[in-house]
């Protein structure tokens, strides 16, 4: 599989990068464009939920009304 196939997907379950015909959906992040991507899936996430986590626009008070 090189990178110019397309869509890549990173599996939760083997902790792989695969392609289009991979495990099911539920089990897996993506598409990416890249194999290099999707390879850097799970840290994209821990990335997104530190910036959510520290987002001073965000305030978990205002949904305890």
């Amino acid at each position: 599989m090189s990178d110019s196939d397309g869509e890549f997907w990173f599996c939760l379950k083997h902790h792989t990068v695969e392609g289009r015909d991979g495990c099911r959906n539920a089990d897996r992040l993506g598409p990416y464009a890249t194999s290099a991507e999707a390879s850097r899936a799970l840290e994209k996430v821990e990335e997104r939920n530190d910036d959510w986590d520290h987002d001073p626009k965000w305030n978990d008070e205002q949904l305890e009304d």
